[in-house]
């Protein structure tokens, strides 16, 4: 986690899941001013954290997890493929780093999911009869608006 006046010392992989791992070197963090109430203790600190991971260059993620996880983080991802994600809630710049890292993991976790193939289904008989008669139903009440009174 490369991070301004933060040593250089090497990080454990961020686990995702039992296959798949994060290196905290492609995570870059900058801390800013956080928006909001917070009296004067907002105006002197920067504990808002902007955490950003470059999904389109990341060694760590499989093209089929990239691509989901492009198409997960929506307005999120910058046109260069990078995501970024702002943690401000917490008044502690530790708190909303921990928020902003679980935010990341939890996003890659629901990309490495695969999708679950959709099993093609056919209609009952009963079903395809229930359409048909409340078809017929319909179109005669349909005609009936059409139809004029008789004469006498």
């Amino acid at each position: 986690m490369a991070a301004v006046g933060e040593s250089s010392r090497r990080a454990a992989p961020i686990r995702i899941t039992s296959t798949l791992a994060l290196d905290p070197d492609e995570i870059e963090e900058t801390f800013v001013r956080a928006a909001g109430p917070g009296g004067q203790h907002v105006n002197t600190t920067s504990t808002a954290v902007q955490l950003r991971f470059d999904v389109r260059h990341s060694p760590s993620l499989p093209d089929d997890v990239r691509q989901r996880l492009e198409r997960l983080a929506g307005r999120r991802l910058t046109r260069s493929g990078v995501l970024v994600l702002v943690a401000q809630s917490e008044r502690s710049q530790l708190r909303n780093r921990e928020e902003a890292l679980a935010r990341l993991v939890a996003l890659v976790r629901a990309a490495a999911r695969p999708p679950i193939p959709r099993k093609k289904t056919r209609p009952t008989k009963a079903s395809k009869r229930r359409r048909l008669d409340e078809k017929k139903r319909h179109g005669a009440l349909k005609s009936l608006r059409g139809a004029r009174p008789a004469m006498d």
